[in-house]
């Protein structure tokens, strides 16, 4: 495609909050301009959902629905002649069942039309199963029923999560149903019985569910041990009935193994986001037993606790491991200078909310210092100034990444001068992001719409 029969900036057009009536109907006879305002958040006008209906097809009509639109515009779209707009948003929605992807509760019982307790009841075993994922809170008695329901798919999808959990006059039952015993092994409290018998089936799976289970004894944890298995023994080595030489030796086996090239045990160090919890709650005499634990979750997990001595915080601010300064900066209380040197040297996490920049104790006026880092993760973090003066603003959209002038073409203080000139950026992200922006002015959206030829 070129430019002109796909300008990247149509999309961006589409998403901004500014962009008046008459903007977003022209945008509507673009697939790019459609694909733009289906991302828009708040209630389309009907003008606007009129152009979607005339010029969109099903694909359009998927996302208009509910307070979306106006109660106007739905009884349009539900006495539609065409059947694939008249059912765009219900067959999305059954699709997604039949294909047992996730998706809210609340488009399950528009899409259907009924209630959630009368959907959890429904013919359908999918239907039924996508209910049990979805509705996180339902009540003890509705968790019953999907606990007894007879297709397996259901008892699984009941049991994927800790919570509402599984009443103890049902454990015996679930951990004796293969649908949903691996499942369930993860966490409710087991009996010696129950456990013997789970360490009696010869699957993997279960064996590392198990391992995880945080209700173990120390008995059951002495049994684990000899299973050669890098999840499992990174598990038993995260247990409270585990000492440290037992620990660190559990951590060394899984290190070489990986040193071997054990995809197995890789999986095991960098890719298993299971902690040990329990330290959150111990004593702090314990707690602070950790402080020189050699295995870095601990000393993660330590760094998230919030009522540790001034001594504990000077250490975890020092840690060698950087995921662990990280977590320690979080706490309240951290020291301004501490949350300021972090992130100096280190960046921030963006996909981490709130970030550390947005800390209470964070010195925001040195915000725009960071222009001038070599590090360009540090200097994207100058644009969370909002008020950044426009050199710098100037000195980011110059950068060679395109990620810095992406965050300058987002900004809330850039210029029209500095906007046209990423509007015609030759990163198409740059330019979409830049007419997405809330400060762009109609004549410029106007000028993109020409150049579009619409």
């Amino acid at each position: 495609m070129t430019s002109l029969d796909h300008p990247p900036q149509l999309s961006g057009l589409g998403r901004n909050p500014s962009a008046p009536q008459d903007v977003l109907v022209r945008l509507a006879t673009h697939k790019a301009g459609r694909h733009g305002i289906s991302q828009r958040r708040g209630r389309l006008e009907d003008a606007v959902v009129d152009a979607l209906l005339t010029q969109g097809d099903c694909n359009t009509a998927v996302a208009l629905h509910g307070d979306r639109i106006s109660p106007e515009m739905r009884r349009r779209i539900a006495e539609h002649p065409d059947p694939a707009i008249r059912n765009a948003f219900t067959d999305f929605v059954r699709d997604m069942v039949d294909r047992k992807v996730q998706i809210g509760i609340e488009a399950l019982e528009e899409a259907y039309g009924q209630p959630r307790m009368m959907l959890a009841s429904a013919p359908s075993p999918s239907l039924r199963a996508a209910v049990a994922r979805a509705w996180y809170d339902r009540p003890l008695t509705m968790q019953v029923e999907l606990l007894a329901d007879p297709d397996p798919q259901v008892r699984a999808a009941a049991t994927e999560h800790r919570n509402p959990g599984v009443p103890p006059e049902w454990r015996e039952r679930c951990l004796a149903d293969p649908a949903v015993r691996t499942s369930v092994a993860r966490y409710v409290p087991l009996t010696s019985e129950q456990f013997a018998q789970l360490m009696r089936h010869e699957e993997e799976e279960l064996h590392q569910a198990v391992a995880g289970n945080p209700h173990l004894s120390a008995e059951m944890v002495a049994q684990l041990l000899g299973i050669d298995d890098p999840l499992v023994r990174v598990a038993v080595a995260q247990s409270r009935h585990v000492d440290a030489e037992t620990r660190e030796r559990l951590y060394a086996l899984v290190e070489a193994e990986r040193a071997d090239g054990s995809i197995e045990a890789e999986v095991a160090l960098s890719w298993n986001f299971a902690e040990p919890d329990w330290l959150r709650e111990a004593p702090l005499d314990e707690q602070m037993s950790y402080l020189d634990c050699q295995c870095t979750p601990f000393r993660r997990v330590l760094a998230s606790c919030h009522d540790l001595p001034e001594e504990a915080w000077r250490r975890l601010d020092s840690d060698p491991e950087l995921v662990v300064r990280r977590a320690a900066a979080r706490r309240p209380n951290t020291p301004p200078e501490v949350l300021e040197g972090l992130v100096r040297a280190h960046g921030d996490v963006l996909h981490i909310r709130p970030l550390l920049v947005d800390h209470p104790n964070f010195p925001r006026d040195v915000l725009r210092t960071f222009v001038d880092e070599p590090s360009s993760n540090v200097r994207y973090l100058a644009l969370e100034d909002p008020e950044l003066p426009l050199p710098y603003l100037q000195q980011l959209a110059a950068a060679t990444e395109p990620f810095l002038r992406r965050g300058v073409a987002r900004h809330p203080n850039v210029t029209d001068v500095l906007l046209e000139r990423l509007l015609g950026d030759p990163d198409p992200q740059v330019a979409d992001d830049a007419a997405a922006n809330s400060v762009l002015r109609p004549p410029q959206m106007y000028r993109i719409l020409t150049a579009a030829g619409l």
